[in-house]
């Protein structure tokens, strides 16, 4: 199986158009993602890993790799 952060890479290289890899370490408040485009990346990521994160649930992670210490601490 892929890993959380491979697994993370490809949702984000299928729903936005990046010249360059995500920076996992990054502030989410600094990447220039909207609302929108927030929204889908956590409904495709709440589908990938069966979560059930509400929008406000997501609030919760400052970055990526947040995100990716919260889904392996539920693996």
């Amino acid at each position: 199986m892929s890993s959380t952060t491979d697994r993370l890479k490809k949702i984000i290289a299928d729903n936005f158009e990046l010249d360059h890899e995500p920076d996992f370490g990054a502030q989410f408040s600094d990447v220039g993602v909207s609302s929108v485009e927030a929204v889908a990346f956590y409904k495709e990521v709440n589908d990938e890993f069966g979560l059930g994160l509400a929008a406000d649930d997501c609030l919760q992670f400052k970055t990526l790799q947040d995100l990716v210490s919260f889904i392996d601490a539920r693996a």
